[in-house]
Order: structure tokens, then C-alpha cells, then sequence
């Protein structure tokens, strides 16, 4: 889970006031009538001195809340509706199990690398020697999905912390399963491989993500053993801190996110542009780990790629714009 931006527009709203129209013969009869109170009036109260008030400004008109017969937001269509981004979850779920049953039953020497703090290229692996085998989860839409707050959102309602800290804590009935990761995570546990959370959701909110997790199928788990969450350490919404707490207790033989911080930090730095941090994700060493040890799980929903221009997205050689047709004689 990362900070979220809007990923849609709301329809403006357009409110009608009724007017009375005055026929003319009503207009002239009002004039009448105010001609003959004049020609009775003898004095004229004084001006006061007093300047009116400031007209008061109208208060602003809050986005008309949607109704259920009006569209959902594409996004959200496509993560929590669509058979694709369930056909992507069960791919990525199913491939993210058998490399790490693979992988385990190696008994490695040394971890997936991953994002750790204070190593060159925030990037690195760990000693495995005498550790469990463990795959490190991301919990928002990796393995649950935040159906509940995302239906809030869609009706029109702004995204806030404090309400996401609200649903954290009573949302659980709300949740499902994200697809692919009740399997994932039995085959996972049935191979003698830890199941370790690392996610955003604040501290206090642990006992409502724990239940979470349980009414998504997926079993229990207790904090700072299995659960890591904000707050744990001084980092933050920084999660490498937790990587290196969670790979100093076990062998982590792989990842799984829906956000290139859920890998490592580095890949979110803020001062690269878009295109730069996709092309570290995309290319080299980093571009490797894709399928072999890290897992990423599809969310179009929300997440650290939420910037960009039109420019930013659309380089100078992808622009395309189709061309005046020629007129010749023979079209004449």
C-alpha cells in the first residue's frame, strides 16, 4: 500500500434554479401600481450612512455523490471486477509459489536481493545459514483487496488517511481474497516456507489487519513476528528497514508486491523521472529478478506511479498525430 492519488474525475453537477417569468401584462400592472405609490409619497426617509455588508460568499458545492447505476471508475474496474487482472493475479501467485518451493528445497546460501538499508545501490542479499525459508508479502492488493474502501472512493468520497485508517481497523468484512493467494499461500506454508507480511498500514491499525487477513482466508498472523507494519522502525513509509529486521530471521527466497517499493525503495525514488524509473525496473541486473524472486501482483487501482505528463509519458519519438489527406485530381 502506498500514498494514494485520485485516479479519476468525478462528473461536474449542474444544479437548475426555477425562475418566474413575468408576462408583460404583469409587468405593466406592476409598473401602475408603483407610479401611483409615488405620486402619494410626500418625503423621502434619509439615506443611511452605514454601508451595506459584504455580500456573503456562497458556500462550496461538494461533488454530487455517485449512485450505483453510474460508471465505475475504470481502475477500478479492471482490479477489482475484471477476469484479466484475475487471470494476472493467479499467473503471477501461481509462478511466486513454485519458484519458492523450488528455491527452498535448494536450501540457498544467501537470500533474493532485495531493497536493505545502507548498502551500495539500496539493493542486496543476506546470509541464509540456519534460517527458515520465508517469501515476503506486501498485504494491499497482494493479498487482500480493499473492495470496502475502494467502493467509498467510487461513490465520489475523497481519499483520506484518517478514513483508511478507519477502514483498516473496521473493514474487514469488506475484503476478498486477492485471486491466486489462498493457494499461494497454502502451497507456501504446506512446503515449510514462512509467510511474512511487510506492509504500510500503520502500527495501531494491526489487530484490524490481522483480521483482515482472516477473513480473506489466508490464516492469522501476530505482529512483529509474522506482521510487520509503519512504524515498526524510524523509516517510516521506507520498508527496507523491516526487509533487514525480517531477512536477519529468515531466508528470504522471494518477494511479492504490487509496487516497486515493495522490492526496494530505491526503484521510488522521487527525483527520477517516469521514464527513468521504469527503465530501472525494466533493464539490467533489476530487470532479471522479475519472475526470479520478485513477483509483481497487478493493481491499475492506486500506487507510486501515479505521476507523470502527458509529455513525461509520451516521450518525443511515441508521438503520433495522423496527417491532412492529400486532395489530387482524382478525388475531385
Amino acid at each position: 500500500m502506498v500514498s494514494r492519488q485520485p485516479v479519476h474525475a468525478w462528473p461536474r453537477t449542474s444544479y437548475r434554479s426555477d425562475t418566474m417569468i413575468l408576462s408583460r401584462t404583469a409587468l405593466a400592472a406592476t409598473f401602475v401600481m408603483l407610479a401611483g405609490c409615488a405620486a402619494q409619497t410626500t418625503a423621502v426617509a434619509p439615506q443611511s450612512s452605514i454601508a451595506p455588508p459584504p455580500p456573503v460568499a456562497a458556500a462550496p458545492v461538494p461533488p454530487a455523490r455517485l449512485g450505483l447505476d453510474d460508471a465505475a471508475p475504470d481502475p477500478m474496474r479492471w482490479t477489482y471486477a475484471s477476469g484479466e487482472a484475475a487471470g494476472a493475479s493467479i499467473q503471477a501467485w501461481r509462478a511466486m509459489a513454485d519458484y519458492a518451493i523450488a528455491t527452498a528445497a535448494k536450501k540457498p546460501a544467501m537470500s533474493v536481493p532485495m531493497g536493505l538499508p545502507d548498502v551500495p545501490g539500496g539493493v542486496a542479499t543476506t546470509s541464509c545459514q540456519g534460517k527458515k525459508p520465508a517469501v515476503v508479502l506486501d498485504v494491499d492488493e497482494t493479498v487482500i483487496l480493499n473492495r470496502g474502501y475502494e467502493y467509498w472512493l467510487a461513490r465520489g468520497n475523497a481519499n483520506s488517511g484518517a478514513v483508511f485508517d478507519s477502514w483498516a481497523d473496521s473493514g474487514a468484512s469488506a475484503v476478498a481474497p486477492v485471486p491466486g493467494a489462498i493457494t499461494g499461500i497454502k502451497r507456501l506454508r504446506a512446503a515449510g516456507i514462512a509467510v511474512i507480511y511487510n506492509t504500510n498500514r500503520d502500527a495501531k491499525s494491526a489487530a484490524g489487519t490481522i483480521r483482515a487477513l482472516e477473513a480473506a482466508g489466508v490464516g492469522s498472523a501476530v505482529h512483529k513476528q509474522d506482521l510487520f507494519l509503519l512504524g515498526d522502525d524510524a523509516l517510516k513509509g521506507n520498508k527496507d528497514g523491516r526487509r533487514k529486521t525480517i531477512s536477519d530471521r529468515f531466508c528470504v527466497v522471494a518477494l511479492g508486491g504490487d509496487n516497486l517499493g515493495d522490492f526496494a525503495t530505491t526503484l521510488n525514488d522521487p527525483a527520477q523521472s517516469v521514464q527513468q524509473r521504469r527503465e530501472r525496473s525494466a533493464r539490467g541486473d533489476l530487470a532479471a529478478l522479475w519472475g526470479n524472486g520478485w513477483f509483481m501482483i497487478p493493481n491499475a487501482a492506486y500506487g507510486a506511479w501515479q505521476k507523470g505528463t502527458i509529455a513525461d509519458v509520451f516521450p518525443p519519438d511515441a508521438r503520433w498525430e495522423p496527417q491532412a489527406p492529400v486532395i489530387t485530381n482524382e478525388d475531385k
